[in-house]
């Protein structure tokens, strides 16, 4: 199985996670293929049955606006039963950006690995990136 991990990181903090979550898929027997989302195909990914999509929070707590956003609303319709974590990193608030996105990817059918995200405050940590591995593991199974 192939999974693919597509981010947008502009400090590489997410970068880091989705690094994180492709050893994590690797270390459950999968192939994983992190990409930014500049170079990802919504129509390519609505093909796959599982995969990675990261964003650190942005503004006033939201995905960023000129790659990420348009490629998630692109996504949003095809993801009705896709196995699919969501990962980022935040430097403010308390991850209202992440439980909203969250929340939209569900409504649109999805079924998350993690309920909530796998969020890290600034850097991620080892503590971050340890739940980010756990996290590539649980969708590479199955």
């Amino acid at each position: 199985m192939n999974v693919s991990v597509v981010y947008w990181s502009g400090t590489g903090n997410t970068q880091a996670m989705a690094e994180a979550v492709a050893a994590g898929i690797r270390e459950a027997g999968a192939q994983a293929e992190v990409m930014e989302v500049g170079n990802a195909s919504a129509a390519a990914l609505a093909s796959e049955s599982v995969f990675a999509l990261g964003c650190p929070s942005m503004g006033a707590e939201q995905l960023e606006e000129t790659e990420m956003e348009p490629f998630v609303e692109e996504l949003e319709p095809l993801v009705s039963g896709k196995k699919i974590l969501l990962f980022g990193s935040y430097g403010w608030g308390d991850g209202e950006w992440m439980r909203d996105w969250a929340e939209r990817m569900k409504n649109a059918g999805a079924v998350l690995v993690r309920e909530e995200g796998v969020i890290a405050n600034d850097a991620p940590d080892d503590e971050a990136l340890a739940e980010c591995r756990a996290a590539g593991k649980e969708l590479a199974a199955g």
